[in-house]
This record gives structure tokens, C-alpha cells and sequence, in this order.
């Protein structure tokens, strides 16, 4: 994928603009649509926690907002010395606008860390298909 690069630099503009006063853990998403267009997020914390969204969750939010609804690729920017991946909760948001073959990068600051499919972070995951008669 030779759009990685501008993934990690949207991700990371995204990242600086996290509202993490809770945990101190920003995270920036950028996502690739089918169109090639590229959609980024952060993660956005609230006070009652439980209310709080994912940086992967902000970025296909973004997606839909501007019309598209496939997701081509994904990648996710945090610090710290081990792999953040999309949480559980994203891996099945991902899943309701991505293919099970779809590339999740994982990435600090500078560089792709590691490269899953969403079948490897979601194995038989429930999507749209499941609800069909």
C-alpha cells in the first residue's frame, strides 16, 4: 500500500487532537475508503466514561458522514512500547464497513508496527451477512 505514509501523518494529525484528560492516551485513526479517500479520527474521552469514542469509531463516523460506506484499510497511531490495536468494540464497528481480508495497520508515531486482517483481530465476526434470511 503505497498510501501508508499519508495514512501515519492524517492518523497522527488526528492524534494531536485527542481530548484524553482522563487517561492521557491519545490515539489517532486514519482509514482508507474503497474511493481511496483517506478519513481520520481521535479518540474523544468524557468524563462518564462509559460515553467516551474510540479513534476508530470518530474516523468511520467521518466516512459515512461524507458517503461512503467500504472500508479499504485502517490504520491506528498510539504511543508506548506495546501494539494498541482496535479495541473489541471498534474490531466489530470495523466490521459492519469492512471485509475480513481488510488491512489493519498498527503503528507508532514514525512507523507500521505490525499488519493483522480483520479476520486475525475479529475470527467469524458478526456483520451484516448474519442477519440475512
Amino acid at each position: 500500500m503505497s498510501d501508508i505514509a499519508d495514512m501515519l501523518a492524517a492518523a497522527n494529525a488526528a492524534r494531536a487532537n485527542a481530548h484524553a484528560p482522563y487517561s492521557g492516551f491519545a490515539v489517532g485513526s486514519c482509514l482508507r475508503g474503497k474511493s481511496g479517500r483517506l478519513y481520520a479520527g481521535c479518540n474523544v474521552e468524557n468524563a462518564a466514561y462509559p460515553q467516551g469514542q474510540c479513534a476508530e469509531a470518530t474516523a468511520i463516523g467521518v466516512m459515512v458522514a461524507s458517503g461512503e460506506k467500504a472500508i479499504a484499510a485502517i490504520l491506528v497511531v498510539a504511543d508506548g512500547p506495546e501494539l494498541v490495536s482496535a479495541c473489541g468494540g471498534c474490531r466489530q464497528r470495523l466490521r459492519e464497513f469492512a471485509a475480513a481480508d481488510t488491512p489493519i495497520l498498527v503503528a507508532d508515531r514514525e512507523r507500521m508496527r505490525a499488519q493483522f486482517t480483520l479476520e486475525q483481530l475479529l475470527p467469524h465476526g458478526f456483520g451484516p451477512e448474519n442477519l440475512k434470511p
